[in-house]
């Protein structure tokens, strides 16, 4: 479990510097730069819709693990927003909070419980 932990900071970690020198090099403009890009049909624009249902997928699972209550709602659209920054954190506090149980970090405590 601890390489996952350590896993997970490096990934949040690396992301987030990497992030803050894309803003600062083009500026906080997202969908600008990229959202051009789909119109194309080309290989970077697949990858951008590949990473785009992997962020909806993220921010799915998120909303359903809190029973889609409005705090769950809204962690499920930061998922979905800030990608790995959040989820790097959001798995790091599941797991804590969980004990390192991955069922319960997987479904959430109520599920866990009514199983």
């Amino acid at each position: 479990m601890n390489l996952f932990k350590g896993f997970l900071i490096a990934m949040g970690v690396v992301v987030f510097i990497y992030t803050a020198v894309a803003i600062m090099n083009e500026g906080p403009n997202l969908f600008g730069s990229t959202w051009p890009l789909f119109l194309e049909w080309k290989w970077p624009s697949q990858f951008f819709m590949d990473f785009l249902t992997y962020l909806w997928l993220s921010g799915l699972w998120v909303a359903w693990r809190h029973e889609f209550s409005g705090v769950g709602i809204a962690l499920g659209i930061t998922a979905s927003l800030l990608g790995m920054i959040f989820l790097s954190i959001y798995l790091l506090i599941a797991i804590s909070k969980a004990n390192g149980d991955m069922r319960e970090v997987l479904l959430g405590k109520a599920r866990v419980r009514a199983a």
